[in-house]
């Protein structure tokens, strides 16, 4: 499959929030129940730390953003991040195209650790983390509701080895 990985703009945004809901729909990559509107999307996460994969055709086939964990200086070097593939591409090197870019961008600013949540049952989305250089540094027992069921949160952290 060719791609291309390039910066995530508001010409994606009808493509990303499609991708998104469909994650959503699975009931396995998130707590969300729907997806937000651009604006929303777009004020959440960092500009300079989020990607699209784009195939044939100008199709987005993935995308992959970042967000501030806090406003508090300690954790200036922090960010959370998700990543999500269109169900068509899955399998295929993008997410982990997405998530290079995502570390090479992160990198560049000085961010030591990216860190996600993730559903035990997303058992690809894990692999895929753990293949990147991500760590579990712990599972949140029962820790939200979702969909009338109690559901935990395997955390995952890459600590960038270039930012000591």
């Amino acid at each position: 499959m060719s791609f291309r990985v390039e910066p995530l703009t508001r010409s994606h945004a009808d493509q990303v929030l499609a991708i998104y809901q469909a994650g959503i729909d699975e009931r396995n990559a998130t707590f969300e129940t729907s997806a937000p509107g651009w604006a929303e999307f777009d004020a959440a996460k960092l500009p300079e730390h989020r990607f699209g994969a784009v195939g044939a055709g100008g199709n987005l086939l993935g995308w992959v953003a970042a967000s501030k964990v806090s406003d508090r200086c300690a954790y200036a070097g922090v960010v959370e991040h998700s990543v999500y593939v269109h169900p068509g591409a899955r399998g295929r090197g993008v997410a982990r195209a997405l998530l290079d870019a995502l570390i090479s961008s992160t990198e560049a600013a000085g961010i030591w650790t990216i860190q996600s949540g993730i559903f035990p049952e997303n058992t690809a989305s894990l692999a895929l983390h753990r293949r990147a250089g991500f760590r579990v540094i712990g599972i949140r027992e029962r820790i939200g509701r979702h969909h009338g069921a109690w559901r935990d949160v395997v955390l995952l952290e890459r600590r960038s080895p270039a930012i000591s």
